[in-house]
Order: C-alpha cells, then sequence, then structure tokens
C-alpha cells in the first residue's frame, strides 16, 4: 500500500497550475514513465470536467495501461483521480492548488495505489515509488518552461 504525500511551494498561480496538471493529453511530453495517455470520454457537468482517460506507464521491457476517471473541479481547484481498470489493486490521486498570500501557491499532491499482483509489485513498485516522488518536480519544470 504504497502512498506518498507532498505539499509544495511554486511561485505560479493556482489557475496556472491547474491548467497544466488538467491538461493531461500532454503528460507524455514530460513526465516519467508515461509513455501515452488517451481522453477516450470527456463530460462537463455543474462546473466540472470528468474525463475517462487510459495511461500507458513503461519502464524497460514493463508496459502496463490503466484506466481512471479524472474529475476536474476548477471552482475548487482540485484534481482527483479514480482508478477504474488496470493493474492496480486501487489507485487514488488527489492535486489541490492553493493561493499563497505575496504570490505563488502550494501544490498539494497525494497519491495512493497498490497493485493488483504480487509480482508486479515487486518489479514496478520501487520504480513507480521513485516515480510519484518525481511527477511534482516534473509538474514543476513543465510550469517554468511554459510560465517562465
Amino acid at each position: 500500500m504504497p502512498q506518498f504525500e507532498t505539499h509544495r511551494s511554486v511561485p505560479h498561480t493556482p489557475d496556472q497550475m491547474f491548467d497544466l496538471v488538467s491538461d493531461v493529453e500532454r503528460y507524455p511530453q514530460f513526465l516519467p514513465l508515461c509513455e501515452a495517455l488517451v481522453v477516450k470520454n470527456r463530460k462537463e457537468r455543474a462546473g466540472k470536467e470528468l474525463l475517462i482517460a487510459d495511461m500507458t506507464v513503461g519502464y524497460k521491457a514493463i508496459r502496463e495501461t490503466f484506466t481512471t476517471q479524472v474529475l476536474l473541479n476548477r471552482a475548487e481547484r482540485i484534481i482527483d483521480v479514480k482508478y477504474i481498470d488496470g493493474p492496480f489493486r486501487y489507485l487514488d490521486n488527489r492535486w489541490r492548488f492553493v493561493e499563497e498570500e505575496g504570490g505563488g501557491c502550494t501544490v498539494d499532491f497525494f497519491i495512493d495505489y497498490e497493485f493488483k499482483s504480487r509480482i508486479l509489485g515487486a518489479l514496478m513498485g520501487s520504480m513507480f515509488d521513485r516515480a510519484f516522488r518525481m511527477f511534482t518536480e516534473a509538474f514543476e519544470k513543465r510550469a517554468a518552461a511554459i510560465y517562465g
């Protein structure tokens, strides 16, 4: 049951960071291990956007694709990711963007997951753990490249 949580201060606005993280189709351009991401369905409802997306991750000869439901709540600056199908027993992920006094924002990132297979967990677990720790850094570098 690996879990990772971090709170990072960045010099960008909450809206800029929300836009960056919600642009899931661009993940393969900069996110570690992400080889492909396809949005299969997109719906807007009550000021929120709901995506169903397939993400393919890979490391050396191992490739896995999993499906998630991504709820984009711009008004609250929260992105919730729920697991639907793939190699995990469960996966919960949440992003929250909080405005800081004097400018910038705090990016809260949380992920909790477990692989269905102990063998796959042993093969990919430590690599996934390192990758999730690098995710927030990858988003910070991407924000610096886009927003300056």
